[in-house]
């Protein structure tokens, strides 16, 4: 007599429309080599050498080179929303990872003027992220059953 013993799949355990989640996590991937792009390219335009993380004298290459070095101080938390999120709310979660997205691209737009307010542009990105903490709260709640013991 064999025993028959079933293989995981991680597939069978994702929700339907997490394929969404993993899409913008792609995205994001995208707007953070965009930035690291025109960093480098500001790099070039400004003669900055590296190591040198910031200049001294050129506000223009900083302000390039600070909208993507906060985009990446704030990548981690934004990941671990994104996913834990989106495994209880998939498509609200992906909805709410490109609206930060997009606002990570306005805040950069702005801080790429040179006129480090205008990065302000982007707020509206912290609709996302909120969106984001909530679903990952829902998610936490209704992995720990929460949800059952107010209702």
């Amino acid at each position: 007599m064999a025993i028959q013993s079933k293989v995981l799949n991680i597939m069978d355990i994702l929700p339907d429309g997490y394929g969404f989640v993993v899409l913008t996590f792609v995205g994001s991937g995208f707007v953070n080599m965009w930035m690291a792009m025109n960093v480098g390219k500001a790099r070039k335009e400004h003669n900055i050498k590296y190591p040198i993380m910031y200049s001294p004298d050129n506000n223009m290459f900083n302000c390039i080179q600070r909208a993507h070095q906060n985009t990446l101080e704030t990548y981690p938390q934004f990941l671990g929303l994104l996913f834990l999120g989106g495994l209880q709310h998939p498509k609200v979660a992906a909805g709410a990872g490109i609206v930060y997205l997009l606002g990570r691209i306005a805040f950069a737009m702005g801080y790429y003027t040179g006129e480090p307010d205008k990065r302000k542009w982007g707020v509206f990105g912290y609709v996302g992220v909120l969106t984001l903490l909530g679903c990952t709260i829902s998610t936490a709640a209704h992995q720990l059953k929460w949800t059952t013991a107010f209702a």
